[in-house]
This record gives C-alpha cells, structure tokens and sequence, in this order.
C-alpha cells in the first residue's frame, strides 16, 4: 500500500500535563528539542507519509504556527479547526474530519502518542484490510486502566476498549483504513453521532463496534518497536529519555 493520509487527533488540552498545558495543548509540549507534534510528523515523513491534517482545537493558533514553521519537502502539512473540542470527546473530532476519511486510505493517530519510523512503515506495509488496528502485548500481561485493551483472534480484533474484561493487547492509538473500512467507519461515527451520546464517545468504541458486527478489522503487532503516550506528568521523564536516544540515533546517522 503506497503511504496514505494521516489524520492526527490534536485537538485536546491535555490537562492531566497541567501545569505544562496550561497555555499550549499536550501536542505542542516539548521533547529532547522538539515538540511532540513535531516528531509525530518528522516520523511520519521518514516512513513515507505525504499528507498530514492536524486536527487542531485548544489554542489551535499555536499548533498553526508550529505547522507553519516545520518545513518537510514532499509533505503537505494541512490544519483543521474543531471549534467544540471542550464540550465533546474524539469521536466528534473524527466527525468534523470525515469528509478527509471519505474514499480512502487514510490513518488516524492520536495527538499525544511517540511512535519511531519503524511504527509507521509497519502500518503502511500491512496487509490489506478495511481496518488495520496497531498493537502492542506487554511481557509480563499486566494492563492497567487506563491502557486501551484490545482482544485478539488471530489477526482479527474481536474488542477494543479500556474497560473490557478479556484481552491480550493494547492499542498504541495508529489505525490505516481502506476505502470499504473509510465508509463503514464514516456511516457508523455518523450514526452515533445523532444520539445523545455521541458527543461523549470515543472513536475507538466506533471500532469496537464495528468490530463486534463485521469482521472486518485486524490488528497489526508493533511488538519490539519504541512507542509512548503523553498523558500524565510521570511520562516527561521516559519520553524526554526516548526522544534524547532518537535525536542521538539521528545525529549519528546524518
């Protein structure tokens, strides 16, 4: 599969970082000399990736500017504004952005999650299928709550959420959708959309949905690859260490 667009759901505060998101959302936090976004987006340019739309939405002037500094030849770099990102959750973030969706391929990558080059090459080069769901397996088995469990059947992905009781895996937050998975997931983020829930959701109960009436979804192991998330304070410290090994990795390399 050639290298699709990639959607990147920055639209939140991140206010499980505060202090350090009082004034710039969790995207634009900075790591080893760069920012979160920033290396979400070199990262995505070394495996290929020629488009990438940030959603954007807490302090979104700032994140416009980050963009409008970072120069990638052969990449369009494109923002796009949710102005209800304090009342809603991500599914409706995915919902200002489905006209981006429609017609695949594109992925989808959460605002807050470091992932190496490696990463994405993986998800790009996977086989065919409607939806691709990138997973991780801790050795020792244990996932604790906030984690997004995921349960496995083979290839397939049978359940995805933080509150499911069988599981075997967790999400790293990175999905590829085809063109048949862009319009399953588009028409079911439509639907739920339109109930009293719907602002509340998360995309991935979308999959989870999906997942439980078609199997149609699969899942692609990262096992062994680096990866992180930025969600609270206790992170700095290893994802300042990994992004300081990156940018040594690259230095070397240059």
């Amino acid at each position: 599969m050639q290298p699709v667009k990639t959607l990147i759901l920055s639209a939140g505060q991140g206010k499980r970082l505060s202090p350090l998101t009082d004034d710039r959302p969790k995207c634009l936090v900075e790591l080893a000399g760069r920012t979160v976004l920033e290396w979400q987006l070199r990262h995505l340019h070394q495996a290929g990736v020629t488009e990438a739309v940030v959603v954007t939405g807490f302090r979104a002037d700032l994140v416009e500017a980050e963009v409008a500094r970072l120069e990638l030849p052969g990449m369009t770099i494109r923002t796009l504004y949710n102005p209800f990102y304090s009342v809603t959750d991500n599914l409706a973030t995915c919902w200002l952005a489905r006209e981006e969706m429609r017609g695949g391929p594109f992925m989808i990558l959460n605002g807050d999650t470091l992932f190496e080059p490696g990463i994405a090459e993986r998800l790009i080069s996977a086989p065919d299928a409607p939806i691709t769901v990138t997973v991780d397996r801790k050795d020792d088995g244990v996932y604790d709550s906030d984690d997004m469990k995921v349960l496995t059947d083979g290839d397939a992905l049978r359940a995805i959420g933080k509150t499911i009781t069988e599981y075997d895996a967790e999400s790293i937050g990175f999905l590829r959708f085809n063109e048949e998975g862009s319009k399953l997931f588009v028409e079911t983020l439509e639907s739920i959309m339109r109930t009293p829930e719907g602002l509340k959701r998360w995309y991935l109960s979308v999959i989870n949905e999906v997942a439980q009436k078609h199997d149609v979804v699969r899942v692609r192991s990262i096992q062994g690859l680096e990866w992180s998330e930025m969600d609270f304070p206790a992170d700095l410290v290893h994802n300042r260490a990994l992004t300081a090994q990156w940018a040594e990795k690259e230095a070397i390399s240059a």
